[in-house]
Protein backbone atom coordinates (compact mmCIF):
# COMPACT_ATOMS: atom_id res chain seq x y z
CA UNK A 1 0.00 0.00 0.00
CA UNK A 2 1.54 3.61 -1.02
CA UNK A 3 0.56 6.19 1.90
CA UNK A 4 -0.31 9.55 1.03
CA UNK A 5 2.55 11.33 3.73
CA UNK A 6 0.15 14.61 3.07
CA UNK A 7 -2.68 12.52 5.29
CA UNK A 8 0.05 11.76 7.99
CA UNK A 9 -0.88 13.41 11.04
CA UNK A 10 2.22 15.56 11.94
CA UNK A 11 3.81 18.15 14.42
CA UNK A 12 4.72 19.98 11.43
CA UNK A 13 0.98 20.01 9.69
CA UNK A 14 -0.60 20.65 12.94
CA UNK A 15 1.23 24.05 13.41
CA UNK A 16 0.80 24.47 9.46
CA UNK A 17 -2.79 24.47 9.72
CA UNK A 18 -2.80 26.15 12.97
CA UNK A 19 -1.06 28.84 10.96
CA UNK A 20 -2.81 28.70 7.91
CA UNK A 21 -6.32 29.58 9.62
CA UNK A 22 -5.30 31.53 12.15
CA UNK A 23 -7.14 34.93 12.50
CA UNK A 24 -7.21 38.03 13.96
CA UNK A 25 -10.13 37.35 15.69
CA UNK A 26 -8.93 34.36 17.15
CA UNK A 27 -6.66 36.40 19.18
CA UNK A 28 -7.47 37.45 22.55
CA UNK A 29 -7.15 41.08 23.51
CA UNK A 30 -3.56 40.25 25.35
CA UNK A 31 -2.27 38.91 23.01
CA UNK A 32 -2.78 41.57 20.17
CA UNK A 33 -1.70 44.10 23.01
CA UNK A 34 1.68 41.88 23.01
CA UNK A 35 1.73 42.03 19.88
CA UNK A 36 1.82 45.35 19.11
CA UNK A 37 4.00 46.35 21.82
CA UNK A 38 6.20 43.76 20.16
CA UNK A 39 6.15 45.97 17.04
CA UNK A 40 7.01 49.46 18.51
CA UNK A 41 9.54 47.73 20.96
CA UNK A 42 11.45 46.01 18.07
CA UNK A 43 11.60 49.23 15.66
CA UNK A 44 12.88 51.14 18.30
CA UNK A 45 16.05 48.72 19.13
CA UNK A 46 15.74 48.78 15.35
CA UNK A 47 16.41 52.23 14.17
CA UNK A 48 19.09 52.28 17.41
CA UNK A 49 20.93 49.77 15.71
CA UNK A 50 21.35 51.57 12.84
CA UNK A 51 24.38 53.41 14.34
CA UNK A 52 26.31 50.18 15.24
CA UNK A 53 28.90 49.55 12.55
CA UNK A 54 27.73 45.76 11.51
CA UNK A 55 24.66 46.94 10.77
CA UNK A 56 26.36 49.59 8.33
CA UNK A 57 28.30 47.15 7.07
CA UNK A 58 25.42 44.46 6.27
CA UNK A 59 23.44 47.36 4.52
CA UNK A 60 25.91 48.06 2.45
CA UNK A 61 26.02 44.30 1.37
CA UNK A 62 22.06 44.20 1.03
CA UNK A 63 22.11 47.01 -1.60
CA UNK A 64 25.48 46.10 -3.20
CA UNK A 65 23.06 43.10 -4.82
CA UNK A 66 20.81 45.51 -6.91
CA UNK A 67 17.65 44.02 -5.46
CA UNK A 68 14.51 45.11 -6.70
CA UNK A 69 13.49 47.91 -4.16
CA UNK A 70 10.23 47.18 -2.40
CA UNK A 71 11.36 47.58 1.08
CA UNK A 72 12.20 50.02 3.63
CA UNK A 73 15.19 49.91 5.95
CA UNK A 74 13.82 51.83 9.06
CA UNK A 75 14.60 55.01 9.27
CA UNK A 76 15.21 56.15 5.70
CA UNK A 77 12.90 57.68 3.62
CA UNK A 78 11.96 55.12 0.42
CA UNK A 79 12.33 51.45 -0.09
CA UNK A 80 15.51 50.32 -1.23
CA UNK A 81 15.86 46.46 -0.97
CA UNK A 82 13.60 43.77 -1.71
CA UNK A 83 11.44 41.96 1.31
CA UNK A 84 14.42 39.37 2.11
CA UNK A 85 17.08 42.08 2.52
CA UNK A 86 15.32 44.39 4.09
CA UNK A 87 14.35 41.81 6.61
CA UNK A 88 17.96 40.64 7.16
CA UNK A 89 19.20 44.12 7.63
CA UNK A 90 16.02 45.42 9.68
CA UNK A 91 16.40 42.07 11.44
CA UNK A 92 20.53 42.34 12.51
CA UNK A 93 20.12 46.11 13.50
CA UNK A 94 17.16 45.46 15.69
CA UNK A 95 19.27 42.62 17.36
CA UNK A 96 22.50 44.79 17.71
CA UNK A 97 23.13 45.76 20.42
CA UNK A 98 21.15 43.33 23.04
CA UNK A 99 18.01 45.52 23.48
CA UNK A 100 15.65 43.83 21.88
CA UNK A 101 12.88 41.43 23.56
CA UNK A 102 13.41 37.78 24.55
CA UNK A 103 11.33 34.98 25.62
CA UNK A 104 12.58 32.72 28.51
CA UNK A 105 12.71 29.41 25.95
CA UNK A 106 15.99 31.37 25.37
CA UNK A 107 15.18 33.55 22.11
CA UNK A 108 15.18 37.09 20.71
CA UNK A 109 11.72 37.01 18.64
CA UNK A 110 11.32 40.33 18.10
CA UNK A 111 14.26 40.85 16.26
CA UNK A 112 13.05 38.39 13.80
CA UNK A 113 9.36 38.03 13.60
CA UNK A 114 9.03 41.74 13.34
CA UNK A 115 11.42 42.95 10.62
CA UNK A 116 10.27 39.95 8.03
CA UNK A 117 6.97 40.71 8.79
CA UNK A 118 6.71 44.51 8.18
CA UNK A 119 8.92 43.92 5.03
CA UNK A 120 6.28 41.52 3.72
CA UNK A 121 3.30 43.74 4.91
CA UNK A 122 5.31 46.69 3.23
CA UNK A 123 5.08 44.63 -0.14
CA UNK A 124 1.61 43.54 -0.08
CA UNK A 125 0.04 46.41 1.53
CA UNK A 126 -1.30 44.36 4.45
CA UNK A 127 -3.62 45.81 6.65
CA UNK A 128 -3.38 46.24 10.43
CA UNK A 129 -5.10 43.12 11.92
CA UNK A 130 -3.32 41.21 9.27
CA UNK A 131 -0.10 42.04 10.35
CA UNK A 132 -0.53 41.84 14.01
CA UNK A 133 -1.98 38.18 13.18
CA UNK A 134 1.42 37.59 11.65
CA UNK A 135 3.56 38.19 13.99
CA UNK A 136 1.09 36.93 17.12
CA UNK A 137 2.00 33.58 14.77
CA UNK A 138 5.41 34.23 14.01
CA UNK A 139 6.29 34.72 17.96
CA UNK A 140 4.06 31.77 18.45
CA UNK A 141 5.79 29.50 16.27
CA UNK A 142 8.98 30.16 17.21
CA UNK A 143 8.51 30.03 20.79
CA UNK A 144 7.11 26.25 20.67
CA UNK A 145 10.08 25.29 19.14
CA UNK A 146 12.25 26.13 21.09
CA UNK A 147 10.60 24.85 23.85
CA UNK A 148 10.60 21.54 21.60
CA UNK A 149 14.04 21.13 21.88
CA UNK A 150 14.40 22.10 25.78
CA UNK A 151 16.39 25.13 25.53
CA UNK A 152 18.97 24.50 28.15
CA UNK A 153 19.53 21.32 26.41
CA UNK A 154 20.44 22.95 22.78
CA UNK A 155 21.93 25.82 24.43
CA UNK A 156 24.74 23.65 26.16
CA UNK A 157 25.62 21.57 22.90
CA UNK A 158 26.18 25.39 21.46
CA UNK A 159 23.65 26.55 19.45
CA UNK A 160 22.19 30.05 19.54
CA UNK A 161 18.42 29.28 19.26
CA UNK A 162 17.57 32.83 17.66
CA UNK A 163 18.89 31.77 14.79
CA UNK A 164 17.74 28.38 14.82
CA UNK A 165 14.34 28.59 16.00
CA UNK A 166 13.93 31.96 14.18
CA UNK A 167 13.49 30.75 10.58
CA UNK A 168 10.47 28.93 11.91
CA UNK A 169 8.64 32.39 13.15
CA UNK A 170 9.60 34.19 10.21
CA UNK A 171 8.40 31.88 8.10
CA UNK A 172 4.81 31.66 9.86
CA UNK A 173 4.27 35.42 9.83
CA UNK A 174 5.06 35.89 6.17
CA UNK A 175 3.13 32.60 5.25
CA UNK A 176 0.09 34.02 7.39
CA UNK A 177 0.64 37.26 5.40
CA UNK A 178 0.62 36.03 1.83
CA UNK A 179 -2.13 33.74 2.76
CA UNK A 180 -0.42 30.20 1.46
CA UNK A 181 -2.65 27.32 2.37
CA UNK A 182 -1.59 24.50 4.83
CA UNK A 183 0.15 22.45 2.46
CA UNK A 184 2.65 25.52 1.10
CA UNK A 185 2.78 26.59 5.00
CA UNK A 186 4.12 23.01 5.63
CA UNK A 187 6.73 23.15 2.91
CA UNK A 188 7.43 27.17 4.39
CA UNK A 189 8.19 25.67 7.85
CA UNK A 190 10.18 22.90 6.29
CA UNK A 191 12.43 25.18 4.14
CA UNK A 192 13.07 27.69 7.49
CA UNK A 193 14.00 24.85 9.18
CA UNK A 194 16.51 23.47 6.91
CA UNK A 195 18.06 27.09 7.46
CA UNK A 196 18.66 27.18 10.58
CA UNK A 197 21.67 27.49 12.72
CA UNK A 198 23.28 30.19 14.98
CA UNK A 199 26.61 29.15 16.88
CA UNK A 200 27.36 30.50 20.60
CA UNK A 201 31.37 30.43 19.13
CA UNK A 202 30.76 34.01 19.13
CA UNK A 203 31.59 34.29 22.38
CA UNK A 204 35.27 33.12 22.28
CA UNK A 205 35.64 36.97 21.03
CA UNK A 206 32.58 39.09 20.80
CA UNK A 207 32.43 39.12 17.18
CA UNK A 208 29.74 40.50 15.35
CA UNK A 209 27.96 36.61 14.39
CA UNK A 210 25.50 36.84 17.33
CA UNK A 211 23.92 40.23 15.65
CA UNK A 212 23.18 38.61 12.45
CA UNK A 213 21.80 35.54 14.11
CA UNK A 214 18.42 37.38 14.11
CA UNK A 215 18.43 39.26 10.77
CA UNK A 216 19.53 35.71 8.97
CA UNK A 217 16.53 34.14 10.45
CA UNK A 218 14.44 36.98 9.34
CA UNK A 219 15.52 36.77 5.87
CA UNK A 220 15.69 32.90 5.89
CA UNK A 221 11.81 32.89 6.88
CA UNK A 222 10.87 35.94 4.37
CA UNK A 223 12.95 33.47 1.69
CA UNK A 224 10.77 30.13 3.17
CA UNK A 225 7.43 31.80 2.05
CA UNK A 226 7.98 32.99 -1.08
CA UNK A 227 9.74 30.42 -2.52
CA UNK A 228 6.87 28.06 -0.62
CA UNK A 229 4.17 30.34 -2.50
CA UNK A 230 6.25 29.58 -5.92
CA UNK A 231 5.40 26.13 -5.43
CA UNK A 232 8.83 24.64 -4.08
CA UNK A 233 8.70 22.24 -1.71
CA UNK A 234 10.14 21.87 1.62
CA UNK A 235 9.80 18.75 4.15
CA UNK A 236 6.44 18.79 5.64
CA UNK A 237 8.02 16.62 8.42
CA UNK A 238 10.15 19.06 9.19
CA UNK A 239 10.36 18.92 13.00
CA UNK A 240 9.05 15.02 14.11
CA UNK A 241 11.24 12.96 10.68
CA UNK A 242 13.79 10.54 12.57
CA UNK A 243 16.85 11.33 10.06
CA UNK A 244 17.19 15.38 10.00
CA UNK A 245 14.39 16.38 12.01
CA UNK A 246 15.03 19.70 13.88
CA UNK A 247 14.43 18.13 17.10
CA UNK A 248 16.51 14.81 16.89
CA UNK A 249 19.22 17.06 15.23
CA UNK A 250 19.16 19.99 17.34
CA UNK A 251 19.07 18.41 20.69
CA UNK A 252 19.15 15.32 23.05
CA UNK A 253 16.80 16.30 25.28
CA UNK A 254 13.65 17.57 22.84
CA UNK A 255 10.22 16.71 23.03
CA UNK A 256 7.50 17.35 20.32
CA UNK A 257 4.60 17.91 23.07
CA UNK A 258 5.62 21.73 23.33
CA UNK A 259 5.46 22.49 19.90
CA UNK A 260 1.36 21.51 19.69
CA UNK A 261 0.19 21.42 23.24
CA UNK A 262 -2.59 23.98 23.63
CA UNK A 263 -1.94 25.39 20.06
CA UNK A 264 -4.90 28.26 19.96
CA UNK A 265 -5.63 28.24 23.24
CA UNK A 266 -2.25 29.51 25.03
CA UNK A 267 -0.12 31.83 23.76
CA UNK A 268 3.29 32.15 24.85
CA UNK A 269 4.17 35.16 23.04
CA UNK A 270 1.91 36.73 25.92
CA UNK A 271 5.17 36.36 28.26
CA UNK A 272 7.49 37.64 26.14
CA UNK A 273 9.82 40.06 28.19
CA UNK A 274 11.02 43.58 27.39
CA UNK A 275 14.48 44.66 28.51
CA UNK A 276 15.44 47.47 30.35
CA UNK A 277 18.97 47.16 30.40
CA UNK A 278 21.79 46.58 27.23
CA UNK A 279 22.72 43.16 27.85
CA UNK A 280 21.90 39.65 27.87
CA UNK A 281 18.58 38.93 29.33
CA UNK A 282 19.72 36.11 31.65
CA UNK A 283 21.90 38.54 33.29
CA UNK A 284 19.16 40.65 34.01
CA UNK A 285 18.52 39.78 37.26
CA UNK A 286 21.70 40.13 38.30
CA UNK A 287 21.62 43.76 37.40
CA UNK A 288 18.48 44.31 38.81
CA UNK A 289 20.09 42.62 42.40
CA UNK A 290 23.10 44.60 41.99
CA UNK A 291 21.18 47.78 41.48
CA UNK A 292 19.32 46.80 44.71
CA UNK A 293 22.56 46.56 46.86
CA UNK A 294 23.83 49.75 45.46
CA UNK A 295 20.43 51.71 46.39
CA UNK A 296 20.33 49.55 50.32
CA UNK A 297 24.34 50.43 50.80
CA UNK A 298 24.77 53.22 48.96
CA UNK A 299 26.64 54.76 46.49
CA UNK A 300 29.23 55.27 45.22
CA UNK A 301 30.07 51.67 45.75
CA UNK A 302 33.03 50.58 47.53
CA UNK A 303 35.11 48.60 45.63
CA UNK A 304 36.83 46.99 48.20
CA UNK A 305 33.63 45.34 49.15
CA UNK A 306 33.45 41.41 48.69
CA UNK A 307 31.10 40.41 45.96
CA UNK A 308 29.66 36.97 45.31
CA UNK A 309 27.61 35.97 42.28
CA UNK A 310 24.71 33.21 42.80
CA UNK A 311 24.55 31.17 39.00
CA UNK A 312 23.13 28.52 37.30
CA UNK A 313 25.50 25.79 34.97
CA UNK A 314 24.11 27.30 31.88
CA UNK A 315 24.33 31.22 32.85
CA UNK A 316 27.90 29.82 33.80
CA UNK A 317 28.49 28.18 30.65
CA UNK A 318 27.22 31.45 28.93
CA UNK A 319 28.18 35.05 30.64
CA UNK A 320 30.30 33.26 33.96
CA UNK A 321 33.58 33.56 31.77
CA UNK A 322 36.44 35.82 32.51
CA UNK A 323 36.12 39.20 31.70
CA UNK A 324 38.68 41.22 29.60
CA UNK A 325 38.50 44.32 27.99
CA UNK A 326 37.09 43.49 24.17
CA UNK A 327 34.01 43.85 22.37
CA UNK A 328 30.76 45.95 23.54
CA UNK A 329 29.01 42.22 22.67
CA UNK A 330 32.21 40.44 24.77
CA UNK A 331 31.40 43.39 27.91
CA UNK A 332 27.11 42.79 27.24
CA UNK A 333 27.47 38.90 27.49
CA UNK A 334 29.63 39.06 30.75
CA UNK A 335 27.87 38.81 34.19
CA UNK A 336 30.74 39.82 35.58
CA UNK A 337 31.01 43.66 33.43
CA UNK A 338 27.29 43.80 33.79
CA UNK A 339 27.38 43.51 37.67
CA UNK A 340 30.20 45.48 37.85
CA UNK A 341 28.71 48.65 35.82
CA UNK A 342 25.58 48.28 37.63
CA UNK A 343 27.34 48.69 41.19
CA UNK A 344 29.62 51.43 40.29
CA UNK A 345 27.54 53.13 37.40
CA UNK A 346 24.01 52.64 38.53
CA UNK A 347 22.73 51.38 35.31
CA UNK A 348 23.51 49.66 32.25
CA UNK A 349 22.59 50.79 29.01
CA UNK A 350 24.64 51.72 26.09
CA UNK A 351 26.19 54.58 27.57
CA UNK A 352 28.48 51.76 29.81
CA UNK A 353 29.13 50.41 26.85
CA UNK A 354 31.59 52.61 25.01
CA UNK A 355 35.12 51.80 24.39
CA UNK A 356 36.53 54.13 27.72
CA UNK A 357 33.99 51.95 29.67
CA UNK A 358 34.96 48.97 28.71
CA UNK A 359 38.86 49.65 29.02
CA UNK A 360 37.77 51.31 32.58
CA UNK A 361 40.28 49.71 34.91
CA UNK A 362 37.98 50.37 37.87
CA UNK A 363 35.52 48.57 36.22
CA UNK A 364 37.91 45.89 34.95
CA UNK A 365 39.21 45.23 38.50
CA UNK A 366 35.45 45.59 40.26
CA UNK A 367 34.28 42.52 37.77
CA UNK A 368 37.47 40.20 38.08
CA UNK A 369 37.25 40.24 41.91
CA UNK A 370 33.27 38.80 42.32
CA UNK A 371 33.59 35.30 43.56
CA UNK A 372 31.00 32.72 41.52
CA UNK A 373 29.34 30.62 43.21
CA UNK A 374 27.11 27.87 41.93
CA UNK A 375 23.54 27.52 43.08
CA UNK A 376 21.90 24.23 42.42
CA UNK A 377 18.71 25.98 43.43
CA UNK A 378 19.16 28.34 40.19
CA UNK A 379 19.83 24.99 38.18
CA UNK A 380 15.75 23.96 38.76
CA UNK A 381 14.56 27.78 38.14
CA UNK A 382 16.45 28.32 34.95
CA UNK A 383 15.22 28.79 31.90
CA UNK A 384 11.31 29.08 33.05
CA UNK A 385 12.80 31.76 35.59
CA UNK A 386 16.05 33.75 34.99
CA UNK A 387 16.50 34.25 38.87
CA UNK A 388 19.62 34.82 39.85
CA UNK A 389 21.49 36.38 43.00
CA UNK A 390 24.02 39.34 44.03
CA UNK A 391 25.85 39.30 47.64
CA UNK A 392 27.98 41.94 49.06
CA UNK A 393 30.12 41.87 52.17
CA UNK A 394 29.45 44.34 55.10
CA UNK A 395 31.16 44.66 58.10
CA UNK A 396 32.10 40.31 57.73
CA UNK A 397 27.81 39.99 57.52
CA UNK A 398 26.70 39.10 53.57
CA UNK A 399 23.74 41.33 52.28
CA UNK A 400 22.18 39.51 49.52
CA UNK A 401 19.50 40.29 47.36
CA UNK A 402 17.67 37.53 45.22
CA UNK A 403 15.58 37.93 42.22
CA UNK A 404 13.34 35.38 41.21
CA UNK A 405 12.37 37.40 37.45
CA UNK A 406 13.65 40.11 36.08
CA UNK A 407 12.63 44.00 35.58
CA UNK A 408 10.61 43.54 31.92
CA UNK A 409 9.24 40.00 32.74
CA UNK A 410 5.71 38.96 32.82
CA UNK A 411 6.60 38.79 36.73
CA UNK A 412 7.50 42.67 36.47
CA UNK A 413 6.77 43.81 33.38
CA UNK A 414 7.10 47.00 31.02
CA UNK A 415 3.78 48.33 29.50
CA UNK A 416 3.48 49.94 26.18
CA UNK A 417 4.64 53.53 28.17
CA UNK A 418 7.13 52.09 29.43
CA UNK A 419 8.21 50.86 25.86
CA UNK A 420 7.86 54.17 24.58
CA UNK A 421 9.80 55.93 27.26
CA UNK A 422 12.50 53.24 26.29
CA UNK A 423 12.55 54.25 22.55
CA UNK A 424 12.20 57.84 23.26
CA UNK A 425 16.14 57.48 25.55
CA UNK A 426 17.65 55.43 22.23
CA UNK A 427 15.90 57.62 19.80
CA UNK A 428 15.24 61.27 21.23
CA UNK A 429 15.29 62.92 17.54
CA UNK A 430 12.63 60.82 16.30
CA UNK A 431 8.69 61.92 16.88
CA UNK A 432 7.96 58.94 19.11
CA UNK A 433 4.65 59.81 20.79
CA UNK A 434 3.35 59.46 17.13
CA UNK A 435 5.31 56.39 15.96
CA UNK A 436 3.94 54.96 19.56
CA UNK A 437 0.55 56.17 18.39
CA UNK A 438 0.58 54.45 15.12
CA UNK A 439 1.99 51.07 16.06
CA UNK A 440 -0.16 51.04 19.43
CA UNK A 441 -3.38 51.38 17.09
CA UNK A 442 -2.03 49.41 14.12
CA UNK A 443 -5.30 48.21 13.18
CA UNK A 444 -6.57 51.98 11.78
CA UNK A 445 -3.23 53.01 10.22
CA UNK A 446 -0.71 51.16 7.86
CA UNK A 447 2.57 49.50 7.53
CA UNK A 448 3.83 52.81 5.18
CA UNK A 449 2.50 55.50 8.15
CA UNK A 450 4.52 53.90 10.52
CA UNK A 451 7.56 53.38 8.53
CA UNK A 452 7.33 57.34 7.15
CA UNK A 453 7.48 58.61 10.46
CA UNK A 454 10.46 56.41 11.57
CA UNK A 455 12.00 58.51 8.63
CA UNK A 456 11.51 61.66 10.17
CA UNK A 457 14.69 62.04 11.30
CA UNK A 458 16.53 61.36 7.27
CA UNK A 459 13.85 63.89 5.96
CA UNK A 460 15.25 66.48 8.00
CA UNK A 461 18.42 66.59 7.47
CA UNK A 462 17.64 66.38 3.73
CA UNK A 463 15.67 69.44 4.10
CA UNK A 464 17.95 71.21 6.27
Amino acid sequence: MNLDRRAVSSPTREIASWVANLSYADLPARTREVARCAILDTVGCGVYGFNTPWAKMLLAWARAGGSKAECTVWGEAAPGLRPADAALVNGTASHAFELDDYHNAKVHPGAVVVPAALAMAEKLDAKGERVVTAIAGGYEVMIRSSLALNPSAARLRGWHLTGVCGPFGAAAACASLLGLGVEQTAWALGLAGTQGAGLWAFNADGTMSKRLHAGKAAHSGVLAAELAALGFTGPTRIYEFDDGGVLKAFSDASDPAPLTQGLGDVYHLDATAIKPYSCCGSAHSYVDAALALRRKLGAPWNPDRRVRVGLGKVVDVQCGFVYAPGSALNAQMSLRYVVAAALMEGQVLPPQFSDEKLADPALTALAGRFELVHDPELDKLYPAHFAGWVAAEVSGDWVRVDVHDPSGSPASPIDAEGITEKFRGINPRLPVDAIADVTLNIERHSVHELLRLLAAEEKQLQTA
